[in-house]
């Protein structure tokens, strides 16, 4: 049985690399009839906020990311940490530093001009200092050999012992550090398998030393690739929104965002599946080693591809928050015919909402490419097409069509140099469903309202 563990620092809103990494993690748990657990990291007491905790459970249980154990919380586990620092104390695994600030600093600048990495060099080793309010814990780490990572993804990563050096497990007024946290709490919760985002690569080798002075079982890594901007950069709010939330408000469905994280690294034939076909063919083996790049428009196609495949009612239901969002209820004329219509107008459920507004709001102005393009010097046009349709007795769709087919006849116009100045006039712009229908849905008098509102704009 394999257990993963997704473990965020609650210091700010949950981020779409993040959502990414706990996905990843619960479809490996899924396909092993293991366990997914959730594990808040606030240790940083400044920057940790329960809100933004909040914030990171309730956004993986909207995703159907749900942890099979109750999420557990680093700050109110203090007394494990101390236990294990003891272990270490008393093996001789770790040792007590007085070392002051100016001090690594001068030995840091000293390498640096030598030409070595800057690293502590262990001068308080084996000095035998008891431990008092100004002295660290540092972890008597290996001075010779090597570590050696199998990692799922990468294969095997080597790291030599000499290049890593002594690393903090307690701070001065006796707090645990991150990776001192980390290696007890992976030992405490079972953790099995450890995924997470290649920065972190270099954190394995000093975690590793700790687990071994702790006599604690070894476990599997698979480091994700970054996530980038299209410009090759980490992805951050000059590329796209990076916050779950952000899309969730957007109207991206969370099928759409599960389906689009996990293509970022990952590979298959099938482009559009569900959390299920997820489960059923991700192999973590054939995750990319190189960085993954999050391309807004793919997510875009993603999300059409699954507004289409639901059935007319499923449909109205999720839009139905959106549409109430700017005002449009469900006993609003035509209500769920105009929704149907524009379904597939836009990638989002908010701009498609937003898209329906010319519909039952007045308009409030024209697109300007599209009256530049179309409607001015249209004006010949609109007045003829307002008096064949004042004189239409059925308004259909059908009758509509034919219509304006004899309006194009009698101009000897292509089908735009028609249609597109009647839709902005209806419209606004030149977006809309069939021009027949679009004018059904509109009634007679709305629709012959607007197109004379249209000819007093030309004029």
């Amino acid at each position: 049985m394999k257990i993963t563990r997704f473990a965020p620092s609650p210091t700010g809103t949950l981020h779409i690399g993040g959502v990414r990494t706990a996905l990843f993690n619960y479809i490996f748990s899924r396909q092993h009839n293991g366990l997914f657990l959730i594990r808040i990291e606030d240790t940083d007491q400044e920057r940790s906020k329960k809100e933004f905790e909040v914030d990171i459970l309730q956004g993986l249980q909207w995703l159907g990311i749900e942890a099979d154990q109750e999420p557990v919380r680093q700050s109110e586990r203090s007394e494990l940490y101390r236990k294990a620092a003891e272990k270490l104390i008393n093996s001789g695994s770790a040792y007590w530093c007085n070392c002051t600030p100016e001090e690594l600093d001068e030995m840091r600048k000293a390498q640096s001009a030598a030409g070595k990495k800057p690293m502590y060099d262990g001068r308080s080793r084996n000095l035998g200092l008891a431990r008092s309010s100004e002295t660290v814990l540092r972890l008597a780490t290996p001075e010779n050999g090597e570590t050696i990572v199998n990692d799922l993804i990468r294969g095997e990563i080597k790291f030599n012992n000499n290049e890593l050096d002594d690393l903090i497990l307690l701070r001065s007024d006796g707090s645990p550090t991150y990776h001192f946290c980390n290696v007890v709490d992976d030992y405490e919760q079972k953790i099995t398998t450890v995924i997470r985002g290649e920065d972190h690569i270099s954190n394995t080798p000093r975690q590793i030393h700790i687990q071994k002075a702790l006599g604690y079982p070894d476990l599997e890594y698979a480091h994700l690739p970054l996530v980038l901007g299209e410009d090759k950069k980490r992805l951050s709010k000059r590329h796209a929104a990076t916050s779950l939330n952000a899309y969730k408000e957007m109207g991206y469905t969370k099928e759409t965002i599960i389906n689009t994280l996990a293509l970022l690294g990952w590979s298959t034939q099938e482009e559009i599946f569900s959390t299920n076909d997820l489960i059923a063919n991700f192999d973590i083996k054939n995750v990319q080693k190189g960085a993954a790049i999050f391309d807004l428009k793919r997510m875009d196609w993603i999300s059409s591809q699954h507004l289409s495949n639901l059935n007319n009612d499923d449909f109205i239901k999720i839009i139905g928050p959106f549409m109430e969002e700017i005002n449009i209820h469900a006993d609003a004329q035509n209500y769920e015919a105009i929704i149907l219509a524009m379904r597939t107008s836009k990638p989002s459920l908010r701009q498609i909402a937003e898209s329906t507004k010319p519909f039952f709001f007045p308009l409030e102005e024209y697109d300007p490419k599209g009256t530049e393009k179309f409607l001015k010097g249209s004006k010949e046009l609109l007045e003829h097409a307002f008096d064949k349709l004042q004189n239409l007795n059925e308004w259909t769709e059908t009758e509509l069509d034919m219509l304006l087919i004899q309006i194009r006849d009698f101009f000897n116009y292509p089908v735009p140099k028609v249609n597109q100045p009647l839709r902005i006039a209806l419209m606004g712009t030149t977006m809309s469903p069939s021009l027949g229908y679009t004018l059904e849905l509109f009634g007679k008098e709305e629709s012959l309202k607007r197109i004379q509102t249209a000819i007093k704009f030309i004029g």
